[in-house]
């Protein structure tokens, strides 16, 4: 990814958006106008957006990893959604490097999607915040994510969505695991 280039155009105004909702909602954030995109921005919006001709920003990670932290964060920044935002939350439903092509993560990364898929599918979407919060108890969830740095964007994604139920739009095997994509409409 080193040699690709997408040379979109920054959104401060809705960078200056995005900080306020946060900060609005006790969750304290900073702005980097001279940091980079990371390859989980540019890459999915190269292959989307060949032509870097839509405004976006790039919101990191925290450090604590925490799912509870980051659902907040998808919560407070909810309202973007209603301002014709789009909000992606670009990771991956497994990411284990050791486990690709292994006969163990076949089994394990089919466990742990068929629960992930469900809990972002589930009808009582009052229980989903609750249910990602702890998805280090579902089965073999951290086989799947010894960290849960590609996982947390859904988090994000999910909080955003606050009462949308979410659609798997994709699923199939990747290097041998099974892997999902959702949205929230």
């Amino acid at each position: 990814t080193y040699d690709l280039q997408w040379p979109v155009d920054g959104a401060p105004n809705l960078a200056k958006r995005t900080k306020d909702l946060l900060n609005s909602a006790n969750l304290p954030c900073a702005s980097n106008a001279d940091r980079g995109l990371d390859h989980g921005t540019f890459v999915p919006m190269l292959l989307s957006f060949p032509n870097a001709d839509i405004p976006t920003i790039q919101l990191s990670l925290c450090d604590d990893l925490d799912a509870h932290h980051h659902l907040a964060i998808g919560k407070a920044i909810a309202p973007l959604r209603d301002e014709g935002v789009l909000i992606i939350g670009s990771g991956f439903s497994y990411h284990n490097m050791r486990g690709y092509n292994t006969a163990p993560a076949i089994e394990k990364s089919a466990n742990f999607d068929q629960w992930l898929t469900q809990t972002v599918e589930t009808q009582d979407v009052s229980s989903r915040a609750q249910l990602l919060a702890q998805w280090q108890t579902a089965p073999d969830a951290t086989q799947c994510h010894p960290r849960s740095e590609h996982l947390a964007p859904l988090f994000v994604s999910a909080g955003a969505a606050y009462d949308t139920r979410g659609k798997c739009d994709f699923k199939g095997q990747v290097m041998g695991v099974t892997t999902s994509c959702f949205r929230f409409d």
